[in-house]
């Protein structure tokens, strides 16, 4: 360790009442923190700062299921304008880390919004560069960068076109078995991811599982698309996370695609949540994922803003 770093005091908050400590360097998360403390998503023990003399010169900070032990994400990462920021903040993480993962299991995913044109404005480079520089000096890799979607009341939805016949989702099963098929060819970087671990199946069972099982929205909003023949194309998992209305998850299975389906999927999972009377409804894609962003831009969907992934795994 340096000697500045050596003059570093790297702690979790004690509880609470020192959240205003941590507000101390600022992110766009900072005003779902309290309720997000209060709901148990997140914990004192999983917001860490670095003090010097007194002033936090970094922070980082974890989320999860309310309930669960282990935090899902790493969502706050931010360090003050000190000229060795980087270090700062990479000593900070790896101390945090090491209380904060379970032994054995390797770090939740990192992510971070960022401005759409953050590689053209300088500052908001800067900004984003120095934070995967942290995450890159204790081990992570970057994963892939996203577009951030959303829906707003007024957006004219496409009126069905017959084609397609749609059924709420019969069970588990049926659902599981075309998330398998829509696994093959996909462009997702998750499931590529989960694709060189983990078989087509224990992909799906584990998105299933880990994320669409959790939601607590009704699941008759979740849709299977049919032919007229009966034959299922894909699905549509319209659903409520702890924040907004959301297309979880869309997909076509391979031998359905290039036809113009997605366009007919994204508007009913819209349709079912305007339906709602919903603010607004959120989505994202990856930014190499170009049939799908193409879908949501054809849709009228706004491309608000981005995310950068970063993986330990």
């Amino acid at each position: 360790m340096s000697q500045a770093e050596s003059a570093l005091t790297i702690r979790p908050l004690t509880g609470p009442d020192e959240l205003n400590l941590f507000l101390n360097l600022t992110y766009s998360l900072d005003n779902e923190l309290r309720e997000d403390l209060a709901a148990g998503r997140r914990r004192p023990e999983w917001l860490w700062v670095a003090l010097r003399h007194g002033r936090v010169v970094a922070r980082a900070g974890w989320w999860g299921e309310s309930g669960e032990d282990a935090p899902a994400v790493l969502d706050v990462l931010d360090i003050a304008g000190d000229p060795d920021r980087i270090e700062v903040g990479a000593a900070l993480l790896t101390a945090a880390l090491l209380e904060v993962v379970p032994v054995g299991a390797s770090p939740p995913e990192y992510i971070r919004f960022v401005p759409s044109d953050w590689r053209e404005v300088p500052r908001f480079r800067q900004v984003v560069e120095d934070r995967m520089a942290i995450a890159a000096r204790t081990g992570a890799r970057l994963l892939v960068e996203r577009l951030r979607l959303e829906w707003r009341p007024g957006t004219p939805v496409a009126v069905p076109t017959g084609r397609l016949e749609f059924h709420p989702v019969e069970d588990d099963a049926q659902l599981v078995e075309l998330m398998t098929l829509a696994m093959g060819g996909t462009l997702d970087a998750h499931s590529r991811d989960d694709l060189t671990h983990l078989s087509a199946r224990e992909g799906a069972v584990s998105h299933f599982q880990d994320e669409l099982a959790r939601y607590e929205s009704p699941r008759e909003w979740w849709r299977i698309a049919a032919r007229p023949d009966s034959e299922a194309i894909g699905f549509v998992i319209p659903a409520r996370n702890d924040y907004h209305a959301i297309i979880a998850y869309l997909g076509v299975v391979p031998a359905h695609r290039g036809l113009g389906y997605v366009n007919e999927l994204l508007a009913e999972g819209t349709r079912v949540l305007a339906a709602q009377n919903v603010p607004r409804i959120r989505a994202s894609t990856d930014l190499d994922n170009i049939p799908m962003a193409q879908a949501f831009a054809r849709a009228g969907w706004i491309n608000f803003e981005r995310a950068i992934s970063m993986t330990w795994s």
